[in-house]
């Protein structure tokens, strides 16, 4: 009588399913991370002051600043792009001062008051920053202009324009796949002496 041997497919199967077994856990809530799914949070309710009027929404602790302008307030003029820091597509101004949104959590920044580019053009006219873009051709596929403008204006605001080469240490945190840098940094330099007057 002869020995039944088992094939690669009943040993593959067998394993498969031990590994499945021991990822079966007590507690429902942890077989659910395990297995990839999320644990909803419970919301939290902020404020945030964007573009001068005042905003409530409730938000799970880990949504990013970005999401909750994109997301629940609909402003997608502030774009994800690395969603890791990295590019500076999603920049903003919160209390005056610029931060990569995507780093940040929508809770940190309960009670802030948050700049994003559709908040600087006042009464139908731009700011200076973006009709100089506009001049200079400071852009190209647009997937980083609004992160770029948003950043320029902090540069001026911060007295960084001193020269090209400060404008380019200052605004090195934004990343532009068309290499338009030279547009950008002319741009800045422009609005700069428009702010002055």
């Amino acid at each position: 009588m002869s020995e039944v041997q088992p094939n690669r497919r009943a040993v593959l199967k067998a394993g498969g399913a031990a590994a499945a077994a021991a990822l079966v856990a007590p507690d429902p809530a942890l077989a659910k991370e395990i297995v990839g799914e999320p644990v909803a949070e419970p919301a939290v309710d902020i404020a945030l002051t964007v573009n001068g009027q005042v905003r409530r929404l409730a938000v799970e602790p880990r949504v990013t600043l970005l999401d909750a302008l994109r997301e629940r307030l609909e402003l997608t003029g502030t774009k994800k792009g690395c969603d890791r820091g990295e590019c500076g597509a999603c920049t903003v101004l919160v209390d005056g001062r610029r931060i990569k949104s995507c780093l940040t959590l929508a809770v940190m920044r309960d009670g802030c008051s948050v700049t994003t580019v559709e908040g600087l053009a006042q009464g139908g006219k731009l700011h200076p920053v973006q009709a100089a873009f506009i001049r200079r051709d400071a852009f190209q596929c647009g997937a980083c202009t609004s992160g770029q403008i948003m950043s320029a204006v902090a540069c001026v605001q911060e007295g960084h324009t001193g020269s090209a080469d400060e404008i380019r240490e200052w605004m090195s945190g934004n990343l532009c796949r068309c290499a338009v840098y030279p547009n950008i940094v002319a741009a800045v330099q422009d609005a700069a002496v428009e702010v002055r007057r």
